[in-house]
């Protein structure tokens, strides 16, 4: 086995984080800075929990259907619902976004430097074109000070640029078990000046059980100007047109022992599912010339048209048409201050929704009974945050952040008939902090210290009165959290990358879920707590063959809290929806001439289904593999791949309702999502 060099690299350690490149890839890098922390920094430098996937290594060979097959390799994250295209994945980090009933909650998620999460604390993800992203950095742990109205962490994407490509042009085409098709083409280049790229893809899918089969199109485009060699512009456009998403629905642990495929009765009597189609358009503009600092702007503009069938019958027929903009501007520079270095960052950011949303209710035939609400939902957020890096001594690096956000939720009621006006506002003034301290205590090892608050606020969905008066639920409150963590990162021996964080994390007023009717709504927890530890190991156990393994151990409980919907004291009582243990393990052996052998097993855990853990749900252990070869020519490349998820055909679930059906005996809640058995897939892919 070929001897690494420890100076060499460790500085890719500290650009690229563990689960990225193969060995040679990582043996040549230099250090780069790592800009999801807002302050570009190199990982060195950046006291907290951070990941960084790059897209092409971490997505070989797979089929791009979710975020999950390249941000399972991340410790402290759990990703369920890779299946329900009309409830989307939901993504929880440290605990924080579980309750979620779709999309992404507690998170903030950007996607080359646009918000995906809008202001009232709400993220959809199936906008992300999986086939154009070039890398995504991952923070762990709450994030106001960086981003605002988050408790969970960041997910920020960075999509390829004509700058990034090193190709003109690629074709794939895949297919496989359960209606499986897909096809992606993307091209790009770059001149002394000017960049470009664009990329569509289109996706069908049956799915596996009834109830789930999904069409949608993605085009992902950027173009760019350097106007000098200080100051760069682009314009970004992207859009997804979903004709129809099913939804399957959950089931009862009978009904998916029975029969994993069925979907439940009301969700294929009533056509459950949803579609959407969104558009944004964005501006960034860089400076790096003025007054000895680097001035960075964005600004974009995006629609969306949503209609849904939720399935059950009642109030469930909702659609809504979007339209969210907003702007964003900071400033760094490095100064000299009291004999000492820093550098300091300053900004703000700006962020508005209008939604126009009507619900519908509906029969159990699926005829429309009446109209049930038509009001327009307003969300504003502004930010201002500041963070500064002073650099203590060679080896000490103090980092202080701080920020403050208002956020304004209104609803205007257009139902006026119904003899009530459900008209509303709520206003949020908040403010967090961050205070980190890095050691450089040897070349190849960084310890970091860190505290940060975070916070919140319920979202509209959240906000609904479950009294049935309308207007917004006056008893629910933001939750704050509190965070402190202590970490390691660096080289254990000459081929070993670790990194390792211990959290302790305390919220208040948890925001968590539970149903009345077929409806979710929403209460404050008094207290919960969260411990854990992260690990991430990253082995070169040659120059071709590389091993990955990430593991969390985790305590999420409640500390104080009555469930009024079970009329129970669930003090101490673990939350619903989250593992204690997950881990994840790849091996990857790729020789130098095109071919790829990868497997791994992802393991999670029991978990609960509810507040009350009244129903278990047991552990669940996946294996998957793929193989594939690419032949090189002189300007093109031919590849072919093939995979099997779930080799093993375990029977597990892909997701979990959480708290659903409350108002029903145990035994009759539809917490279960049935996942597919063994699939294969294969495809190719034609370069030039």
């Amino acid at each position: 086995m070929r001897r690494l060099n420890r100076n060499r690299l460790y500085p890719a350690l500290l650009a690229m984080s563990l689960p990225t490149c193969g060995l040679a890839d990582i043996a040549r890098l230099d250090t780069v800075t790592v800009d999801g922390t807002r302050m570009e920094r190199t990982l060195q430098d950046t006291p907290g929990a951070v990941s960084v996937v790059d897209g092409a290594s971490a997505q070989q060979g797979q089929q791009h259907l979710q975020l999950d097959e390249s941000l399972a390799r991340v410790p402290g994250l759990y990703l369920q619902n890779r299946y329900n295209f009309a409830q989307n994945l939901r993504l929880s980090s440290r605990g924080f976004g579980a309750r979620a009933p779709f999309g992404v909650r507690g998170l903030r998620v950007r996607v080359d430097g646009f918000p995906e999460t809008l202001p009232d604390g709400q993220s959809q993800v199936d906008s992300i074109d999986l086939d154009s992203m070039a890398r995504a950095t991952v923070l762990r742990g709450p994030s106001s000070v960086l981003y605002g109205n988050a408790t969970g962490g960041v997910v920020d994407i960075e999509t390829f640029s004509g700058r990034t490509l090193d190709h003109e042009g690629e074709l794939r085409l895949s297919g496989g078990s359960d209606g499986y098709r897909k096809a992606h083409l993307h091209t790009g280049g770059a001149s002394e000046h000017m960049h470009h790229y664009l990329g569509i893809t289109a996706l069908n899918y049956d799915g596996y059980r009834d109830q789930s089969a999904v069409e949608k199109y993605l085009l992902n485009g950027r173009l760019g100007w350097m106007l000098d060699d200080q100051r760069e512009l682009q314009l970004l456009l992207s859009a997804v047109d979903t004709p129809y998403a099913e939804d399957p629905g959950g089931l009862t642990r009978a009904q998916a022992h029975a029969d994993r495929e069925r979907a439940a009765t009301m969700a294929t009597r009533l056509d459950a599912g949803q579609k959407v189609d969104q558009q944004r358009l964005g501006v960034l503009y860089r400076d790096a010339s003025l007054s000895d600092g680097v001035l960075q702007a964005r600004a974009f503009v995006s629609r969306r048209n949503f209609d849904q069938q939720l399935p059950f019958p009642g109030s469930s027929l909702i659609d809504y048409q979007r339209l969210f903009y907003g702007a964003g501007v900071d400033y760094s520079r490095a100064l000299s201050l009291f004999g000492l270095s820093h550098r300091y960052l300053i900004g703000l950011d700006a962020d508005r929704q209008q939604d126009d949303r009507g619900r519908r209710s509906v029969s159990a035939t699926g005829a429309i009974t009446g109209i049930t609400a038509n009001e327009d939902q307003t969300a504003t957020s502004v930010g201002l945050f500041l963070q500064t890096d002073t650099t203590l001594s060679e080896h000490w690096t103090l980092s202080l952040g701080a920020r403050a956000d208002r956020i304004r939720l209104r609803i205007d009621d257009d139902l006026l008939s119904d003899g009530s006006d459900d008209s509303g506002e709520q206003k949020f003034n908040e403010g967090s902090f961050s205070a980190g301290l890095s050691w450089a205590a040897h070349p190849q090892h960084t310890l970091y210290a860190t505290v940060s608050s975070a916070f919140e606020t319920p979202t509209f969905t959240e906000l609904a009165n479950p009294s049935g008066a309308g207007g917004f639920n006056p008893d629910l409150e933001p939750q704050k959290a509190l965070n402190r963590e202590i970490g390691a990162r660096g080289l254990l021996t000459d081929n070993l990358l670790y990194d390792l964080a211990v959290f302790s994390v305390r919220v208040k007023d948890e925001i968590t879920p539970y149903e009345l009717a077929g409806r979710t709504f929403y209460d404050n927890a008094a207290r919960t707590r969260r411990e854990g530890l992260e690990l991430a190991l990253q082995h070169f156990t040659t120059d071709t063959l590389t091993t990955t393994v990430a593991w969390t151990w985790a305590q999420y409980r409640f500390e104080r809290f009555v469930d009024q919907q079970q009329g129970q004291d669930v003090q101490d009582k673990r939350m619903p929806g989250l593992p204690q243990h997950i881990l994840f393990a790849e091996a990857a052996w790729r020789p130098h001439n095109g071919f790829f052998l990868i497997g791994d097993v992802r393991y999670a855990s029991k978990v609960y289904a509810e507040n009350t853990n009244e129903t278990r749900v047991g552990s669940s252990t996946l294996v998957n593999t793929r193989v594939g070869k690419r032949w090189q020519f002189t300007r093109q490349y031919f590849e072919l791949h093939t995979g099997i998820n779930n080799l093993l055909d375990r029977d597990y679930y892909g997701n979990l309702r959480i708290n659903a059906n409350s108002d029903r005996p145990v035994d009759q809640r539809g917490y279960f999502e049935p996942a597919p058995g063994r699939t294969v897939y294969a495809g190719i892919t034609l370069g030039w």
